[in-house]
């Protein structure tokens, strides 16, 4: 009865607020429009800016006045906004659902059955139904299997950490491809208030691969039927999403959903906007048993607790073993399953609004879940046609996806601010890394590139590769940017073994390398090249970041580090496998150097032999690589030795010298601190000599250098002063290091330096 009186009031003061604030705000209005008794006019058409009576005081009243008025309008809008909403929940409802943080809107499908879904469902007792805590982990469980689907979730996670403002816990249900990905990507994107974990999907197999299932998803699409025992035992509720899902809104506002779940409500779930299963779709259609036009299951909120005590898996598990006697497998994977188990026992399912779940597969209801952009909540490209399905509205929803698919990743780590976050090692020893550096050095913003953490998404597209018997494999490596992108498919037709490029993009640019890609047949004729995204940060190409991160994902017991402006003679790789045996690479620490060449045309007829290189030499069709600006880089190599070499050769390292080496794939990786131009293969040759390995030069490989417009880097060396005394510093302090870590043999890096 308190609570009834409670409402009553609550009720009676919204309503004389509409009533009153307007009616005092245009008396105030009106009073205030009249200068020495005549009106003033409010609007721009009738202003006078010549007249006498035009003054720069006056005008900014004016506008004053229209500012006010615009925002009273839109106080007394929302006001009756509320007080519409409390007059038709009736006197059950005055309280509703006061969230401190967020405003609860009911749904807007059209189907009757719908509304009666969405009343039952938002019916409250008397008593204010709890908010979103400000600071409240909201936890989500994806299932997530293989290389496309990781990208996937990519995209789904952006639009959800565009809007959030709570702290999030994922629990991804990964295979060992998605979980590589995923792992390394979480861990350089390093967003704030984010929790990770991670959940062997291969050793669920067991618990789902009884069922037959004829779904796109295949056995990852069962995966949802076995959460309350994957997931830890103490985690009460979780929202499961599909990958396919983007969100428009606020996912805390969902989490809120739960506290509307009433007696043994334990899963939410929106109506499937399709006919599937109403069985008419085409003669004998024959669909899984389901209430009506059943549950679609890419967004399911799950009340885990509960779920366990009515021995959810016994349930489930009852019901397909008795349904498959008849269907003999699911045609949509677990969503058969859940929608033959709420047939049996509707209680268990509390029907969310429809704009949860706007599923945008051919032939569904989808449009009648909003009439507004605003009504959108989720959105779900459930079609296997993905982006190219059928709807009114489709390009509105195919623009929003590729605004979160193209949207800058990094503008996402944002922090929480008043919400504790867990201590991150890895956050906390790159705050004290930078905190050490003096952003007063004129080389300030080369050292911070060194301890930059660029996020990193491995394997962009599928990659497969079989392990050569012999274990003399070799990967070809090398990094690149999206002006070098038309060298990819040259490079695969001259080198058919296996290959690993680090690519520095934007996310807008990942985007256009994947059409890019998915457009050529050569690139997609081959599955053996891994392409992993280093994603744009910072004002300086990081050249050996990206080297490094090419280096570490090969597969093959030795790697070839070249450049992506080279192509590789034709049969190098095979060339190169048989040299790996005949030098005993793999008991001896060599760096084997294919000598470089270049051209300056843009259209070369490649030589197909050694002979025909030096034909080719001989004509100045070809030059030795860098012989009329450096020297020094390849002169070591011994290019007149080489014409007449029928067996390998012994070289010595010199002042400068960078071949492109063949070496095994433990060798060290390249110095951080080199960036852009200048020193980074330097650098790397150094440390290896240091570490005492020996260069030989092979007598029958070669490479070459195709033209191309200078890179911006190599423009800024040649014309800042500021980034060539930057360089000198760098080089400096890497031989002071060498000497520290290698000792007295060292000493010879800084004479050579000095002779040089």
């Amino acid at each position: 009865m308190l609570g009834i009186c409670r409402g009553r009031r609550k009720f009676l003061a919204a309503s004389l607020t509409v009533l009153f604030v307007p009616a005092i705000t245009w008396i105030y209005l009106f009073a205030g429009s009249f200068e020495d008794g005549k009106p003033v006019s409010l609007s721009p058409l009738e202003s006078q800016p010549h007249s006498p009576r035009y003054t720069a005081s006056s005008q900014r009243e004016r506008e004053s006045l229209e500012v006010r008025v615009r925002e009273v309008e839109e106080e007394n809008r929302v006001l009756r906004k509320q007080l519409s909403l409390a007059q038709s929940r009736g006197p059950a409802h005055h309280r509703g659902n006061h969230s401190k943080t967020y405003s609860m809107e009911e749904g807007t499908g059209d189907s009757e059955s719908l509304r009666a879904g969405i009343v039952a469902g938002n019916s409250s007792e008397c008593g204010q139904q709890p908010a979103v805590e400000k600071c409240e982990t909201i936890h989500v469980a994806i299932v997530c299997a293989g290389y496309n689907a990781s990208r996937d979730v990519v995209t789904l996670v952006k639009s959800v950490l565009f809007h959030r403002r709570n702290p999030l816990h994922f629990h991804l249900i990964a295979d060992a491809i998605a979980k590589q990905i995923l792992a390394t990507l979480f861990q350089t994107w390093m967003v704030p208030a984010v929790r990770i974990d991670f959940y062997d999907a291969d050793e669920l197999k067991s618990e789902v691969s009884w069922i037959p299932n004829k779904h796109y998803s295949g056995i990852y699409g069962l995966m949802k039927l076995v959460l309350t025992k994957t997931l830890p035992s103490n985690l009460e509720r979780v929202i499961v999403l599909d990958t396919d899902i983007t969100f428009a809104t606020d996912i805390a506002e969902l989490w809120a959903v739960f506290h509307k779940f009433k007696g043994q409500q334990v899963l939410g779930l929106v109506e499937n906007q399709s006919d599937w299963y109403l069985g008419n779709l085409w003669k004998n259609h024959r669909p899984w048993p389901a209430l009506g036009r059943g549950y679609n299951t890419g967004v399911i909120l799950l009340l885990l607790d509960k779920l366990r005590k009515m021995k959810w898996e016994q349930m489930w598990r009852l019901t397909a073993e008795r349904e498959l006697m008849s269907m003999l497998s699911t045609s949509l994977a677990d969503q058969d399953i859940f929608n033959a188990v709420i047939k049996q026992n509707p209680f268990l399912v509390y029907q969310l609004p429809c704009f949860w779940n706007v599923q945008l597969s051919d032939h569904t209801r989808s449009e009648q879940c909003y009439r507004d952009v605003s009504d959108l909540k989720v959105i779900h490209w459930n079609s296997p046609k993905k982006l190219r399905v059928k709807n009114k509205h489709v390009e509105f929803f195919r623009n929003l996806y590729l605004t979160f698919l193209e949207y800058d990743g990094n503008l996402l780590r944002r922090e929480l601010f008043g919400c504790p976050s867990e201590a991150d090692v890895n956050s906390e020893n790159l705050q004290k890394q930078l905190s050490e550096l003096d952003e007063d050095d004129l080389c300030y913003e080369f050292r911070r590139e060194r301890f930059t953490v660029h996020r990193t998404h491995l394997y962009f597209l599928h990659y497969e590769y079989e392990p050569a018997s012999d274990n003399t494999d070799v990967t070809l490596v090398a990094q690149l940017s999206m002006d070098r992108l038309q060298m990819l498919e040259a490079i695969c037709k001259h080198w058919e073994g296996p290959i690993s490029l680090a690519l520095y993009l934007s996310d807008a640019e990942a985007q256009q390398f994947l059409r890019y890609a998915q457009g050529s047949e050569v690139l997609m004729s081959r599955h053996n090249v891994g392409y992993h995204i280093v994603y744009k940060e910072g004002q300086f190409y990081p050249v050996n970041l990206l080297r490094n991160v090419a280096m570490k994902h090969i597969s093959t017991p030795y790697m070839f580090l070249s450049d992506i402006d080279f192509l590789p003679m034709y049969g190098l790789y095979e060339y190169l496998r048989k040299s790996v045996i005949q030098l005993d690479l793999a008991n001896t620490k060599k760096a084997l150097i294919v000598p470089a060449f270049e051209t300056l045309r843009y259209r070369l007829s490649f030589p197909k032999s050694k002979a025909e290189l030096l034909s080719m030499l001989d004509m100045g069709t070809l030059f030795t690589f860098r012989y009329h600006v450096w020297t020094k880089g390849h002169a070591p190599t011994n290019f007149a030795k080489w014409r007449t070499a029928t067996t390998p050769y012994r070289v010595e390292w010199e002042a400068d010298f960078e071949p492109y080496v063949v070496v095994r794939k433990d060798c060290p990786e390249y110095d951080r601190r080199f960036v852009g131009f200048g020193w980074n293969k330097v650098a790397h040759i150094m440390e290896l000599d240091a570490q005492e390995y020996e260069f030989t030069v092979l007598p029958n490989a070669y490479m070459i250098h195709m033209p191309h417009a200078p890179s911006f880097d190599i423009t800024k060396f040649r014309s800042n002063k500021q980034y060539r005394i930057c360089l000198k510093t760098l080089k400096e302090e890497f031989q002071q290091d060498m000497s520290r870590h290698y000792g007295f043999a060292a000493l010879k890096y800084l004479t050579a330096e000095n002779n040089s």
